[in-house]
């Protein structure tokens, strides 16, 4: 123990293309002096965006935690960058996931209170709830990422390619893949809803 806060005491007046190369060969101690290094500032950036300690804590050690797996294969540049990137990603991630469950619980309400309550309608909502998780699990991730971009966040085909990095023709193909399937999905349910998702 006493050898390992040596080294992280003499580690700390190294330079993040330092400690960088150090974690590159496997070193804890250069992960440590990063983590001590970065944490506090990744969790400040997270709480502010999230204003959740929870999710700004489990956020930030989800990025430490792949920046180790990764630690062999990793080229970065710039640390700082790389980190805060990380974040303002991952908080985008999360920030969308809870927008397109909202959509849903939304729209299952309005669905809701437009139908007469007897089980015969309880269940069909069921299905169509299940079918429509279903038809998105069974797109490609990039696929199901432009389809929510699109359908729920309700950017253009432009400002998604900006968004993913992706040219227009590729952005048109993944929405056209999820379409289909989601078309496929819903066939069999409310052409009004079936038109929401599709149109």
């Amino acid at each position: 123990m006493e050898k390992i806060k040596q080294n992280t005491s003499v580690l700390g007046d190294w330079t993040d293309m330092q400690l960088l190369t150090s974690l590159n060969e496997g070193s804890r101690e250069a992960f440590s002096v990063i983590y001590e290094r970065y944490w506090f500032k990744l969790y400040r950036l997270a709480y502010k965006k999230l204003d959740s300690k929870e999710a700004a804590e489990e956020l930030v050690q989800d990025i430490f935690v792949g920046l180790w797996q990764k630690r062999e294969t990793l080229e970065i540049r710039q640390l700082e960058n790389y980190l805060f990137r990380a974040v303002k990603y991952s908080v985008i991630d999360i920030i969308e996931s809870k927008a397109v469950h909202e959509k849903f619980v939304a729209y299952y309400e309005v669905f809701t209170d437009q139908t007469d309550q007897n089980a015969d309608e309880d269940l069909a909502l069921v299905d169509l709830t299940e079918a429509i998780e279903k038809g998105l699990m069974d797109l490609p991730e990039k696929s199901q990422e432009v389809f929510k971009l699109s359908r729920f966040n309700h950017l253009t085909i432009p400002e998604i390619a900006q968004k993913l990095s992706l040219s227009e023709k590729a952005v048109e193909y993944h929405l056209s893949k999820a379409l289909k399937v989601l078309r496929v999905s819903l066939r069999h349910f409310a052409t009004s809803f079936l038109l929401f998702l599709v149109s």
